[in-house]
């Protein structure tokens, strides 16, 4: 049985979505169990709990707005803390939040602990490509000055979390440049470039922004500074498009809007693929435990996805045990 907490508190539709999305998560698995974390009063009013769901009471909960560290020691009965503290105690296998992200990186770096010889942990999504398949990017923005060595572990925890999300045997591994020629890029690119190139990974070379998309890579490597700066960019870009799309059907007159009612459902596809939250949520890697940070606006779906599509797959593949190894001897 993999038993994965909830924070049921966190995130802008806490907590009606994110009972939902577990609760959904919950009846599609006979080996799974959910533990919500939260609230009591708030959580049972909305609904009746089945067998394979539990309730762990949390009274406090962490704000988006509030800092990471002071919340952190201030709200010690919060949804995130307890759920962070369960985890780290084996109480459970996963933990899946929308929470405030700081709040949760702290957490899980001063509560769960890091595994051994991972120094720096990597936010982990899957970004959306047009093979609808998906690559996992690393980091995200966990760590902003990383060193070549960081880089070199990213591009294996990632490998590892491919094979188990994505069912590759042997994930092509890209490195994020402004060009494809080995020596491009600043110092940290150039020295990422030759101990990937010298590693058994199956490295594939640099990848340029426009490429990423094209699905050229299952695991694609940056540092944290420049990997938020592409994921939010893609994310702006997405959302642009759409308004603008429903702009110039607005204004199109009725065979414009006749056109995008037979297209809605080609449409809405359409965007679900472009959608980076879709695939649930980010797995916080190098940590000693499984943690899914989704996006705070996360809907029941995407902690449906984040629950069964991540927390689900690398608690039941012991990943976590892999990338341990990775750093041993």
């Amino acid at each position: 049985m993999i038993k994965i907490a909830v924070d049921a508190m966190g995130g802008d539709n806490a907590p009606e979505a994110v009972v939902r999305g577990a609760l959904a998560a919950a009846g599609e698995r006979g080996d799974l169990e959910i533990v919500l974390v939260g609230q009591e009063s708030r959580i049972r009013a909305l609904t009746s709990l089945p067998d394979n769901v539990s309730l762990v009471p949390a009274t406090e909960v962490i704000g988006n707005e509030e800092k990471p560290l002071m919340a952190l020691r201030r709200k010690r009965d919060s949804s995130l803390v307890v759920g962070l503290q369960m985890l780290k105690e084996g109480a459970v296998h996963a933990l899946v939040s929308a929470g405030n992200t700081g709040a949760f990186m702290a957490g899980a770096s001063l509560i769960v602990g890091r595994i051994p010889g991972i120094l720096k942990p990597a936010l982990a999504p899957v970004l959306p490509t047009v093979d609808g398949r998906g690559t996992v990017a690393l980091d995200i923005g966990a760590t902003m000055d990383p060193k070549p060595d960081n880089l070199l572990q990213y591009a294996r925890m990632g490998s590892l979390y491919a094979q188990a999300i994505l069912d590759l045997a042997r994930p092509r591994v890209g490195l994020l440049n402004v060009g494809v020629e080995p020596q491009k890029g600043n110092e940290l690119a150039k020295e990422a470039y030759a101990l990937l190139a010298q590693s058994s990974l199956n490295f594939v070379g640099n990848i340029e922004a426009r490429e990423v998309m094209e699905g050229k890579t299952d695991v694609l490597i940056c540092d944290g500074f420049t990997g938020n700066v592409l994921l939010k960019s893609m994310e702006g870009v997405a959302q642009a498009l759409f308004s603008q799309m429903k702009s110039a059907i607005s204004k199109g007159g009725v065979q414009s809007k006749l056109g995008a009612l037979l297209l809605k459902n080609t449409l809405q596809a359409l965007k679900d693929k472009l959608d980076y939250s879709q695939h649930g949520g980010s797995p916080l890697l190098g940590i000693n435990g499984v943690c899914i940070k989704c996006h705070g606006s996360a809907d029941a779906t995407t902690v449906k996805n984040a629950v069964l599509k991540q927390a689900y797959l690398l608690a039941k593949g012991r990943t976590i045990a892999l990338i341990t190894k990775i750093t041993e001897g």
